[in-house]
């Protein structure tokens, strides 16, 4: 039985963790979740949500799985998990991750690989590697100080921490805050809206994003060119001057074209 899948609904394409209500993160997990990564970066989709069934969007680590195990298996696990993460950041739409319930550790870390962050105002992010002599081990450090700012993350680590929903969006961390029974319509929203929106500059704003996240302002300016002039070619780009020009000439306001993703 497979614990994470993928579904899509047009344009809109969901990786959805189906093993509740902890979503253990095993060996399983993380096969199944760069199965489900590959079935939807070979599709035609235009964004892609992160989302789970059940209570709670993950409680992290099967630790059940590690005693008896050495270093060397646990160091090809965790590289599993971090392939399968890494390749989400890798599409290259728009990404979002829909919390409801506890998102811990190595779950809070599939969280991060997110462009945007939808949450229940009953969520929760905790970590947990403080209380157990390990330390995050999927990138999460390094993307939670990129979003709220070093002072912040190191605090909510080395404490062990659990944020609410309500603190979370304070932070910056969460991008949308919502009632527990909204939180599926306001993804879904937020989903449609990135869908029918321009594809190939969403992608070269992620880009450059990922250049800055690197290397800092100056990569960025570098591939900044390189990026975006063929958009200036594009379909969506030439419907949105036509309407520019159009507003000018009639004096009416401008009408958001159709944006197709080319």
């Amino acid at each position: 039985m497979k614990t994470v899948t993928f579904e899509r609904n047009g344009s809109v394409g969901s990786i959805v963790l189906v093993n509740p209500p902890d979503q253990a993160l095993s060996r399983t997990f993380a096969s199944d979740l760069l199965a489900a990564v590959h079935e939807a970066s070979g599709s035609d989709i235009r964004v892609l949500v992160v989302r789970a069934t059940g209570p709670n969007f993950g409680t992290g680590g099967f630790v059940p799985e590690w005693p008896g195990k050495d270093r060397n298996w646990f160091r090809t696990f965790i590289a599993e998990v971090n392939q399968a993460y890494t390749a989400i950041e890798a599409l290259r739409i728009p990404t979002i991750a829909a919390v409801r319930g506890r998102a811990v550790s190595g779950h809070y870390e599939l969280v991060l690989r997110c462009d945007l962050i939808v949450a229940a105002q009953e969520a929760t992010f905790t970590w947990v590697e403080a209380d157990t002599g390990m330390a995050p081990l999927a990138g999460g450090v390094q993307r939670l100080a990129e979003r709220v700012g070093r002072g912040r993350a190191t605090a909510h680590v080395l404490l062990s921490e659990t944020l609410t929903g309500a603190e979370a969006a304070q932070s910056g961390l969460v991008n949308l805050l919502v009632p527990d029974d909204e939180l599926d319509e306001a993804v879904d929203r937020l989903a449609e809206r990135l869908a029918a929106g321009p594809t190939r500059g969403y992608a070269a704003v992620r880009s450059l994003f990922k250049a800055w996240s690197g290397g800092g302002v100056a990569s960025a300016d570098q591939l900044t060119l390189d990026l975006t002039m063929d958009l200036f070619e594009s379909s969506d780009a030439q419907r949105a001057f036509a309407a520019v020009k159009k507003a000018a000439e009639t004096g009416d306001g401008i009408v958001r074209p159709t944006f197709v993703g080319e």
